[in-house]
């Protein structure tokens, strides 16, 4: 990439990915940049468990009954959870956290798509965050709030359009 301007047009959801499985220093740099990301008072609220093995992806991949189906395709998906005792903005620390791991993704050239669990259902009775923590034995006092999957693209989707910026949402104050 030339420029952030240039990773943040190119960053788009992707859905399909390539059979390639990932390096050890691409999965490095991913979950590097996650532990990089800031968070209120320093409280690294977040934790985050790694998915590479092909049973466990087509599992997580039925966490909600819609929009997870990317997960089995991926070459890993990566959960992104957070223990609201830690932080009382638990939830926009792991958000910063999976919106850098996507950004790394895309300056590694690969793809990524945010599996959205927080505030989502598994079934009428379970939520997809309670059934990914009984899949993968995470702790039970994260919760999780997204998955994010990761591997080679497959397709390739237009660049943002820069035309379609909405600056009628932009208000500016000053003097």
């Amino acid at each position: 990439m030339n420029s952030f301007q240039d990773l943040i047009i190119r960053r788009r959801s992707i859905r399909k990915y390539g059979e390639a499985r990932l390096s050890e220093d691409a999965v490095r740099k991913l979950l590097e940049a996650a532990l990089l990301a800031p968070t209120s008072k320093n409280a690294r609220s977040w934790h985050f468990t790694v998915v590479d093995d092909k049973e466990r992806l087509e599992a997580l991949s039925k966490c909600k009954p819609m929009y997870a189906t990317s997960i089995a395709r991926s070459a890993l998906s990566i959960v992104v959870s957070a223990d609201p005792a830690v932080s009382d903005v638990w939830v926009e620390d792991a958000s910063v956290a999976a919106a850098y791991i996507q950004l790394q993704a895309e300056d590694l050239g690969l793809g990524s798509c945010w599996i959205q669990v927080r505030n989502r259902m598994h079934d009428e009775e379970t939520t997809a965050s309670e059934w990914i923590k009984d899949l993968l034995g995470i702790d039970g006092s994260q919760q999780v709030v997204c998955v994010i999957s990761v591997g080679e693209k497959a397709e390739e989707r237009k660049l943002q359009n820069m035309e379609k910026l909405q600056w009628e949402k932009v208000s500016v104050v000053s003097d």
